[in-house]
């Protein structure tokens, strides 16, 4: 990148705030109390984000007399799931190619399991009120490179043979530009039904409010220490008491898991992205993208990228990085070289939104594991269930987890729990620094492999064969 264009495009960044925009909420819920001295319930869930409050939610929803409890850590919704960029996708399996490379056998119901997931958040939000501006506008995958076009085009031939291109549509170089123009689009996927955008925070506190509303005790500032069993159930030690439970769900997702050997099976993954100031009439206009979808590029470093209720753009993604040693740090959530090279990415995809400031920038980590999607698992002779691994794409398939977590804990044979995804797990990754040599090599295999019209090198072939991954 040259030195005047380094200059012209960081200038856009001069006063961006480094936090999160959807979490820069004047009206953001206050904290409930903090836990002190010693609770019993039938349900504890240990989490504050998507995972633990949906649990709390449909347990509520299944038995409204069962007593839940939620522990937090921090404060609801304020690590990735206030942090992300709102794209509730229908998959579970972060993607058809990925479902179709891991589950050919059950990728028919996945799908199907996946959209239904996807309907029953739409039918939650009207519900119970949640006021998270919920778009169902879909989201196009766009090409940028030639080889990207010919291989989007692949992919749709392949779901269309399969019987799984229902709602979704190929768009050539004129037809993705006429949905949203960027001089860098060749070709598009439309997937129309698929994908919701969201206000990521505002999902978290209105989920929050409707659990209280249900009658779940939440505790905020309340970090799970040790787990272990009591009698019959199972002890929560927490910095100023205890809580009792029958039964435990952890929706702890990044952060080391109370289930000490499911530690291995995720790494910290962070993530970075940009919110522009509103556009104007005349600038939206001159972007098109009339009918809100989000989009992602399909290059293995990737953008993805949406509007805002108010019209703002949220352009995220790119680089993944991994700290050595998998440590989860609040130092690690700002990285103002990253923000500079995705404003120069910015303004390469929309040159017409040249002028444009950035008023957010901020980062985040993702729980990652090898095969890129959601792992299940019980512990304690099934008293308590644990879902992670997400990658990235939990702001849907979360609600799917926690309907996996409660079948898991009520020891029920379901049509999610009889899946291979749900009884298999991922490979775990192993200790450093292999973990770190490995990622690293992975990281610029990709990048090579983005710069030479996708081929995949000797490495990355064999992770494929393996069934070992990195993503974010």
């Amino acid at each position: 990148m040259a030195p005047s264009a380094m200059t012209r495009w960081t200038r856009s960044l001069s006063e961006a705030r480094p936090v999160p925009y959807w979490l820069d909420d004047p009206t953001r819920p206050r904290p409930e109390p903090a836990l002190t001295g010693a609770e019993t319930c039938d349900l504890l869930i240990v989490g504050g984000g998507y995972s633990g409050l949906w649990t709390a939610l449909i347990a509520k929803e299944r038995d409204p007399g069962r007593d839940v409890v939620l522990v937090e850590g921090r404060e609801v919704g304020w690590a990735a799931s206030g942090r992300n960029g709102g794209f509730c996708a229908a998959s579970l399996t972060h993607g058809l190619a990925n479902g179709l490379a891991r589950w050919p056998d059950e990728i028919h119901k996945l799908q199907e399991l996946g959209a239904r997931n996807l309907d029953e958040i739409e039918e939650a939000v009207a519900r119970h009120s949640l006021d998270c501006d919920f778009e169902r506008t879909g989201e196009i995958d766009v090409a940028t490179e030639t080889y990207q076009a010919w291989e989007l085009k692949d992919r749709y031939e392949e779901m269309e043979r399969r019987g799984l291109a229902d709602g979704v549509e190929y768009l050539d170089a004129d037809a993705v530009r006429e949905q949203v123009d960027s001089p860098t689009f060749l070709a598009g996927l439309y997937d129309r039904r698929g994908v919701a955008l969201v206000h990521p925070a505002k999902l978290a506190w209105g989920l929050k409010r409707a659990c209280l509303r249900l009658g779940v005790r939440i505790h905020e500032h309340t970090p799970a220490l040790t787990l272990k069993p009591y009698g019959a159930g199972m002890a929560v030690r927490t910095p100023y008491g205890e809580v009792r439970a029958r039964r435990v769900a952890l929706g702890t997702n990044v952060f080391p898991n109370l289930v000490r050997r499911v530690r291995s099976y995720t790494i910290p993954v962070y993530d970075y992205a940009l919110m522009t100031e509103p556009l104007t009439a005349d600038q939206l206009a001159s972007v098109g993208w009339k009918n809100r979808q989000g989009l992602g590029d399909s290059a293995n470093r990737f953008h993805y990228f949406r509007l805002s209720p108010d019209n703002r753009i949220l352009w995220g993604g790119y680089d993944a990085i991994y700290p050595y040693g998998g440590r989860v740090r609040a130092e690690y959530d700002d990285r103002p070289e990253t923000y500079a090279k995705l404003a120069g990415h910015f303004f390469t995809c929309f040159p017409q939104l040249e002028g444009v400031r950035f008023t957010h920038a901020w980062g985040g980590a993702i729980d990652t594991c090898s095969r890129f999607s959601a792992f299940f698992g019980t512990a304690h002779q099934e008293r308590v269930a644990y879902a992670a691994g997400y990658t990235g794409l939990g702001v849907g398939a979360t609600r799917f987890g926690a309907e996996v977590m409660l079948d898991l804990l009520a020891g029920e044979r379901t049509e999610r729990t009889e899946l291979q995804m749900v009884r298999r797990k991922p490979l775990p990754f192993p200790p450093e620094p292999f973990a770190w040599t490995g990622i690293a090599l992975t990281k610029w295999s990709l990048a090579r492999a983005d710069a030479h019209a996708g081929r995949r090198n000797l490495w990355l072939r064999t992770m494929d064969r393996l069934g070992l991954g990195f993503d974010s």
